[in-house]
């Protein structure tokens, strides 16, 4: 993150050891490895209603339904399309995802950009930090079907 100029996300010992050991106790933290064994990402994934999403100011959400939130994740930077693969696994618990990140963090802004992320507004962190927030759909479009005898004269 510092090296791409975003000195203002995960400061002040973010996400601490107990955070981490929350995600892991509520079985919300995944990681991912290389054949090697190498981890290559980490991240949380927690299905419900998030809190810090409650209140979105310039903008809104899209949809009410259920949603899954993706947080912390973090890249080795050994290989691109961590992002991708994250959501996509995602996708296969819920089709509606939501994730959140520092103004700053233009990988990140790239990354939600190129999979068709929806920006939706501004949220705050339990720490009044603002953030760009984001959502993604995955349900394919919906077809209403039309009974064509009712048009008929």
């Amino acid at each position: 993150m510092r090296s791409n100029g975003n000195f203002h996300q995960w400061t002040g010992g973010y996400p601490d050891k107990e955070t981490i050991l929350k995600d892991i106790a509520n079985s919300n933290h995944y990681l991912a490895e290389d054949d090697e064994g190498e981890i290559m990402m980490v991240f949380s994934f927690i299905l419900g209603n998030d809190p810090t999403y409650d209140v979105i100011e310039q903008g809104e959400w899209p949809n009410d339904r259920p949603y899954g939130t993706i947080h912390r994740i973090a890249s080795s930077g050994m290989q691109g399309g961590m992002l991708k693969a994250c959501v996509r696994y995602c996708a296969t618990m819920i089709d509606n995802i939501r994730i959140d990140t520092h103004a700053d963090n233009s990988p990140m802004l790239n990354a939600l950009n190129k999979l068709k992320f929806k920006l939706c507004g501004i949220i705050y962190t339990s720490e009044g930090s603002p953030r760009l927030a984001f959502q993604k759909d995955f349900r394919p479009e919906i077809i209403i079907p039309v009974d064509f005898k009712s048009f008929s004269s």
